[in-house]
């Protein structure tokens, strides 16, 4: 039974260990960091009755190295070392559906829907031409209404996710309106 790793994401992970002091008996001292870069390492105090603990805020697809240090002042406890390797960043949008097309609409949706994501722009704009329309979505949400279109037209349309890091992904796909009722 010794200190690993559950519950691990791309940006946390939770630390177990064996319950080795008591409240009186000591405290641990936690040291973590990416591997290879003693500078970056972090060093945290952990009450000697505590035997987990989250770690997050962590960069995704990263090694860190872990040692946990029993400090006590009754029984000598040799540290205890894991590594632990974050999941890659998720991304998001990797898939952009055009649906319920009419001459004048589509509704445009994406996945997956992320917590790192603040905000998505919706791009679109018939083919070929340069003149292009933006809306703005809440991050919270996977679908949008695009409206007042051009029947029989093709449009390309981009989804940008706006991480709250300030990154940006984006994909692209077109959409067909239908044929206005003839004599509008």
């Amino acid at each position: 039974n010794r200190l690993h790793a559950t519950d691990v994401t791309s940006s946390s992970f939770r630390l177990v260990w064996p319950q080795l002091l008591s409240q009186d008996s000591g405290f641990y001292s936690l040291e973590y960091g990416p591997g290879g870069d003693p500078a970056a390492r972090s060093t945290l105090q952990v009450p000697g009755a505590q035997s987990s603990l989250v770690l997050s805020q962590l960069a995704p697809g990263t090694t860190y190295e872990v040692a946990l240090i029993p400090e006590s002042n009754v029984h000598y406890f040799p540290p205890q070392r894991t590594r632990v390797t974050t999941l890659p960043e998720e991304i998001s949008p990797v898939q952009v559906l055009i649906s319920d097309s009419g001459p004048r609409s589509f509704q445009v949706s994406w996945a997956p829907v992320l917590d790192s994501v603040a905000s998505y722009q919706v791009l679109y704009g018939p083919l070929p031409g340069n003149s292009a329309k933006l809306l703005q979505v809440d991050g919270s949400h996977n679908s949008t209404l695009v409206q007042h279109l051009a029947p029989n037209t093709t449009y390309l349309v981009t989804v940008t996710a706006i991480y709250r890091s300030g990154k940006e992904k984006s994909l692209s796909a077109k959409a067909c309106t239908l044929e206005g009722e003839r004599g509008q």
